[in-house]
């Protein structure tokens, strides 16, 4: 797959305690994602935030809270990106889904071995 020039960025956060169906919700994400031919997807965990509900989460050894933040991210063209936005309408029930325009300056796969 060739990925270049203008795209969209991807990022959903959310907790990592979410699920679905006894999974975490980000491994269904990015299993949907790869299954709809999307360029990529990366999970990112946080160790600190808050969100609508103002509870912070930490990672923090004396103050250790869970459902630490993560962030799923993935790039794509606009209309590969907008097709995968009613699975997460689907998935998601609370958390933050962020849109960027971005340039793709490079993306390129391992060679194999």
């Amino acid at each position: 797959m060739r990925l270049e020039g203008r795209a969209i960025r991807l990022t959903i956060i959310l907790g990592e305690d979410d699920r679905y169906e006894r999974r975490p919700l980000y491994t269904e994400i990015v299993r949907r994602a790869h299954r709809q031919g999307l360029a990529g997807a990366s999970v990112f965990r946080g160790v600190e935030g808050f969100g609508a509900s103002s509870l912070v989460h930490t990672a923090r050894i004396l103050s250790l809270a869970g459902d630490l933040p993560v962030s799923v991210v993935i790039v794509d063209t606009e209309e590969k990106i907008n097709a995968f936005l009613a699975d997460l309408d689907e998935l998601i029930d609370e958390g933050l889904v962020v849109l960027d325009p971005v340039e793709v300056h490079r993306y390129v796969g391992r060679k194999p071995a």
